[in-house]
């Protein structure tokens, strides 16, 4: 297994590099000029830059080393990640990484709340589809897999947020706390983005989890034990279930790293000052610093959980041997 990981991290690190000119050639390419986001006035007109001083304007390109060719601009920013400089936000005046350490426990919190929330909602109707084959505890479960897999997160959010405020009169707080500050402040603020997106994961974990049992059940090791008499329970826990993880386990993997991406717009939508909000000032500041960090932290976190997600299933399944 050791062999496998350090040639899984390796293959890594050409995907890495190619993540990292990916999001620096966009963000060049993309319309608008941060030095007209900065003096260009409200109507992005570009006005307002025609009053500041060339110099002021000269002085800024040089700190953020606009004034050097592209290639450079790669060099010092691939540079400094590798001495763990993650450069200064120019809007915000602190360091990137000052930014993520502050504002990354909220996005972390919800993601992992969320996919244990996918787990308990999808598992369970997913089995319970499976072994409630074509009944109307299989169509309403299919139901609620079509149905929120094809909501929109952030209309879904929007949902959440009006219903509570006109059904029940209630507000979410207006600032985050740390679960360990106040933790009814903590749940009452994450509790909406939570089931925002960790019911449309649990919808797709439910339909992999129902397509997955329903094959093992129809493997001939699994009619070989209810032949030989073993009960219905048990065939289910120790011979079905164990198997039929296997893709549910890569579901699970990929939409905690999916929801990293996804909690962008549920946290624009609840007004919460995570990682996602960050990106989004960040991008309509034009902040090259931050949004390059940030898109490559997200690459690499999954990257990261595409590896465990590989290597978890040597747990499930003995037969699985890493050479």
């Amino acid at each position: 297994m050791f062999n496998y990981i350090v040639r899984r991290l390796l293959w890594t690190i050409p995907t890495i590099i190619a993540i990292t000119m990916l999001i620096f050639v966009i963000l060049r390419i993309i319309p608008g000029n941060i030095i007209v986001a900065m003096f260009g006035g409200g109507g992005g007109g570009g006005e307002g830059i025609q009053k500041v001083d060339p110099a002021v304007i000269e002085k800024i390109r040089s700190d953020l080393k606009l004034d050097r060719p592209l290639y450079e601009q790669y060099y010092y920013w691939v540079s400094g990640l590798a001495r763990g400089d993650m450069g200064e936000s120019f809007f915000r005046g602190q360091k990137v990484s000052t930014l993520i350490k502050n504002h990354g426990p909220v996005t972390l919190e919800i993601a992992l709340i969320s996919i244990v929330v996918s787990w308990l909602v999808g598992v369970p109707i997913g089995i319970l589809s499976a072994i409630k084959q074509d009944s109307w505890a299989d169509y309403l479960g299919r139901f609620f897999v079509v149905l929120f897999v094809a909501v929109p997160a952030f209309w879904f959010a929007g949902l959440i947020v009006l219903g509570l405020i006109v059904a029940f009169q209630w507000y979410p707080p207006l600032y985050y706390e740390h679960i360990w500050v106040d933790p009814v402040a903590n749940i009452q603020k994450v509790f909406a983005p939570v089931i925002v997106i960790g019911v449309g994961m649990g919808a797709m974990i439910a339909r992999m989890t129902r397509s997955s049992i329903l094959e093992v059940m129809r493997e001939d090791y699994v009619r070989t034990a209810r032949a030989k008499g073993v009960g219905p329970k048990l065939v289910m826990w120790r011979h079905v279930l164990k198997n039929a993880m296997l893709p549910v386990l890569t579901i699970a993997g990929l939409s905690l790293a999916f929801s990293l991406g996804g909690s962008v717009a549920v946290e624009y939508a609840f007004s919460i000052n995570g990682l996602g909000m960050v990106m989004i000032t960040a991008l309509m500041d034009k902040d090259f610093a931050t949004v390059q960090n940030l898109v490559l932290i997200y690459s690499l976190v999954f990257v990261l959980i595409n590896l465990l997600t590989d290597l978890s299933y040597a747990l499930l399944d003995p037969r699985i041997r890493y050479d």
